[in-house]
């Protein structure tokens, strides 16, 4: 059984090393989050749900609001702030690739 069990254990280690990278934002070079004016009248709170496509580069390609925070100026501020960022690129086999990143935005008065 003990062999059973250090056989899988060195198998998930393996997939797990050949695994792609997921990319990683550099929160330091986005855009500083602004609260949308008409938001901030209405009082609107929420959590945006986002997927955005990374460059081998580093830069972002695409984004998509995969959750919406029930406000589309809320949604629409989150894509902005992250659609400016500069990311780590995913890796695999030693080179960076395009991959999609999933994020979340929240957006809270207090």
């Amino acid at each position: 059984m003990k062999k059973c069990l250090l056989a899988v254990a060195l198998l998930s280690s393996v997939f797990a090393a050949n695994a792609a990278e997921v990319p990683m934002v550099d929160k330091q070079t986005c855009e500083k989050a602004v609260y949308p004016k008409s938001s901030l009248m209405n009082e609107e709170t929420g959590t945006v749900m986002l997927s955005v496509l990374v460059g081998a580069d580093g830069s972002v390609m695409d984004s998509k609001v995969d959750q919406s925070s029930g406000s589309k100026a809320l949604d629409k501020a989150a894509v902005k702030i992250y659609s400016s960022c500069k990311f780590k690129p995913a890796v695999k086999d030693g080179k960076a690739q395009q991959a999609w990143a999933k994020l979340e935005h929240v957006w809270s008065l207090s």
